[in-house]
């Protein structure tokens, strides 16, 4: 009887052994997938200057005031820019000193864009002091409005999971260039750039600045320009940036067969070149910027998909690495998109995986593209020509992100790239994410 059971152990023993002889992950192993989403146009103090333990706006005792263009404290935040009133809602009386915006324009309505470009954004850190984001603002004093953001799914998911308020935006400037950082930490090239897009532009009438140059006199693209590539903005077609040739994340993902995708709001009717309503920017979407994902590639096909693609994916194969951007109405940009608008974009896709079985071996980090013209009173780390610039809000969402912590780490957009490569062992793509700490300090591998 006991001989007849020596087959079956034997089969078991076998089906056992390679059991035996794997370990579990540990470290950055457990993370199975990384998710990115990736939101407009926010300082950190312009939405977490408020939260406790947090590097704030509650820590101004020496932050310097407002300055003019003569160097002499205003009196009063300026609500006139080129001689038109910035938004009537706003008192033309304000004490030169951040205020809240929720008291004169609710989380549910629009505010006026400010001023994000490249030259301009380091004149107004002016050497670390941020004092001339006033004197240099298409909305005047509107740059120290903060709101109060308590209650909301992206404060809270800050109070339960981590908060990074030490996190800058990879290069100076505006959306374009720091989507470019996302997913390259290079420079976008233009060396045969025409005249009108390397120039200075200043009101005759008045002398003042109105205008920076989107390409360097080097070659450099830093201002937006849409792609050479559909889909683009028709309406702004003129001197669309050649394709570009740099080794992205993708690609160092792709070369190692590990599976990624970036999804994006409105992504289908763009293609499709259908007027969807929704505010879809061609600027924030900067894969399409790259040779290797030109039209009718295999490609694009697989990598560049549509919002609706990421909730059916949760229910299949998700990717490894996966960026989520909304559309524009959907993403917090001033002028366009309201606080409540995106904050419930990012609670749908949040919660989504929340409940997929992904969750337990994911890391959702949720940041910004840049400042989008608002101060904060951080001086940016010195690093090189291009940036880092202004201090950016970053959460990290996950079963392994510290609990209700407050990450001081030194971060910046490259650090994303840190943590993919790091993970998947992947080679840096340039000094920048060679050098950037990768998000460590908000995990806790051993829960």
């Amino acid at each position: 009887m006991a001989n007849n059971r020596i087959p079956a152990l034997l089969a078991a023993l076998t089906l056992l052994l390679p059991a035996l002889g794997r370990s579990e992950p540990v470290g950055l192993d457990r993370l199975e997938h990384i998710v990115v989403i990736y939101l407009e146009n926010r300082s950190f103090d312009s939405l977490f200057g408020l939260f406790p333990g947090a590097n704030g706006i509650i820590d101004l005792k020496n932050a310097p005031p407002q300055l003019d263009q003569y160097g002499r404290p205003f009196k009063t935040l300026p609500p006139v820019m080129n001689g038109k009133l910035v938004d009537s809602r706003f008192p033309a009386d304000l004490p030169n000193n951040p205020f809240d915006i929720g008291r004169y324009v609710k989380p549910n309505e629009t505010h006026p864009d400010l001023t994000h470009r490249f030259f301009v954004h380091q004149m107004q850190i002016n050497g670390g002091r941020n004092d001339r984001f006033a004197q240099l603002s298409s909305a005047g004093g509107l740059t120290l409005g903060h709101y109060d953001l308590s209650g909301t799914t992206l404060w809270n998911y800050a109070k339960e999971f981590t908060l990074a308020d030490n996190f800058f935006q990879g290069a100076f400037g505006g959306s374009f260039l720091n989507h470019q950082w996302l997913i390259c930490a290079c420079m976008p090239e233009f060396k045969e750039a025409p005249p009108e897009l390397r120039q200075w532009k200043i009101d005759p009438a008045t002398g003042r600045l109105i205008g920076d140059p989107s390409v360097t006199e080097d070659g450099y693209a830093v201002g937006s320009i849409q792609p050479n590539f559909p889909p683009f903005d028709s309406a702004h077609s003129e001197n669309r940036l050649p394709s570009q040739y740099h080794t992205t994340i993708g690609d160092r993902l792709s070369d190692k067969k590990i599976s990624w995708v970036w999804y994006a709001g409105g992504w289908d009717d763009a293609v499709a070149g259908r007027k969807s309503g929704d505010n879809f920017q061609y600027h924030h979407q900067p894969f399409v910027y790259f040779a290797n994902y030109a039209p009718d590639s295999q490609a694009r096909t697989e990598h560049l998909k549509d919002k609706n693609k990421l909730f059916s994916d949760l229910k299949g194969d998700f990717p490894k690495v996966a960026f989520f951007k909304p559309v524009g109405s959907k993403n917090q940009h001033p002028g366009y998109s309201t606080i409540f608008e995106a904050d419930n974009e990012v609670k749908e896709v949040v919660e989504a995986i929340r409940n997929s079985t992904i969750w337990p071996n994911t890391a959702i980090i949720i940041t910004y593209d840049e400042y989008g013209g608002f101060w904060d009173h951080v001086a940016p780390p010195e690093i090189d020509r291009w940036g880092p610039g202004t201090r950016i809000p970053a959460i990290i969402v996950s079963p392994f992100a510290k609990k209700a912590y407050v990450d001081h780490t030194l971060y910046n957009t490259t650090s994303i790239l840190k943590l993919i490569e790091n993970r998947y062992n992947l080679v840096p793509l340039t000094s920048r994410d060679a050098q950037a700490n990768g998000l460590q300090g908000a995990f806790d591998f051993d829960q």
